[in-house]
């Protein structure tokens, strides 16, 4: 499985890799890619952590289950692969933009553009079996990303963290909000969108914290 890491990651990861429960889980995933269909291609697991480097992380949003359906899953948290159609969080995702900055909405549903910008598009867990969601859960991988958030958290400042959905709000409930910009809303899931997603003005909130800390802002 050739996978790719920033070095930036490698190197801030180095004693994560090194970990018992990180090996279980190496073997976890190995074995489920030689027995049967899993997603995204090996390649692609670490993606979120090749496009955007530590240094260069200005927001964060945390996910959490790579899609299960063929073609779909880039190991970007929320995003698809050009030209497979958006699935429902990823089309209220865009009609809140939209709402928000007038942007219309996209042809394509890679966001591999804000990840070259600076967003870690993060899923808690960085694997999945085909067609059947939640399976890679519970064998280490939230234990490997609550680390990467931590290491964020602790070693960098003025980052965005993007909160939405009880999950990923558990997952966040430690980050420093004096440091970091922390923004929490519903999930954009159709079973939640209308309960707090659309109209939370987050890509705007994310945008003008970036620039009153001098940082470039994102091109949503």
């Amino acid at each position: 499985m050739n996978v790719r890491i920033h070095p930036s990651w490698q190197q801030r990861l180095a004693t994560e890799f090194s970990k018992p429960y990180f090996a279980e889980l190496v073997q976890f995933v190995h074995s489920e890619y030689r027995t049967t269909t899993c997603y995204p291609p090996g390649r692609l697991i670490f993606n979120a952590f090749d496009l955007c480097p530590f240094e260069k992380t200005k927001v964060v949003i945390l996910g959490q289950d790579p899609y299960h359906e063929p073609d779909q899953a880039e190991g970007l948290c929320f995003s698809v692969a050009d030209g497979v159609p958006f699935p429902p969080s990823l089309q209220n995702i865009f009609k809140e933009i939209e709402s928000d900055l007038g942007i219309p909405v996209p042809k394509s549903g890679s966001l591999r553009r804000w990840a070259e910008q600076g967003v870690l598009l993060l899923n808690a867990t960085l694997t999945v079996r085909a067609h059947l969601a939640g399976s890679h859960q519970r064998h280490g991988w939230e234990t490997f990303t609550d680390a990467v958030v931590r290491k964020l958290a602790e070693e960098r400042e003025h980052l965005v963290f993007l909160l939405w959905g009880s999950y990923a709000q558990k997952k966040g409930e430690f980050i420093d909000g004096n440091k970091h910009y922390v923004l929490q809303s519903a999930h954009p899931s159709p079973l939640s969108a209308y309960r707090g997603f659309f109209g939370n003005h987050h890509f705007t909130l994310a945008n003008d914290y970036l620039v009153r800390n001098g940082i470039n802002p994102i091109h949503w």
